[in-house]
């Protein structure tokens, strides 16, 4: 899990997000692109042109937290905590003898 502790990423509403064994799987049987989203830095479902500021959203269906961690029920919504503290990082790493 990847998550901000004042419960916002930016200007967006989502937290952060999970990620799990099957999200790539899963969002490929989905017709969702997050490989995609990675490479264009399309972390919330728009493009973002910081270049004149000006907002695009070309891929908001396809890509992206909404379309792609929504989509798999894995966005992270906590709403304001009124703390900003720091971004948090959990890892879980199973070994291969715990199955």
């Amino acid at each position: 899990m990847a998550g901000d502790t004042d419960g916002v990423d930016g200007l967006e509403e989502i937290a952060g997000a999970l990620l799990a064994l099957d999200t790539l799987a899963r969002a490929r049987a989905s017709g969702i692109h997050p490989i995609a989203a990675l490479e264009n830095n399309d972390g919330h479902g728009e493009r973002r042109d910081f270049g004149d500021r000006a907002w695009q959203w070309p891929w908001r269906t396809q890509c992206g937290v909404p379309a792609c961690f929504g989509a798999l029920g894995y966005s992270v919504v906590t709403g304001p905590t009124l703390t900003n503290v720091n971004d948090s990082r959990a890892v879980l790493v199973v070994g291969a003898d715990a199955t």
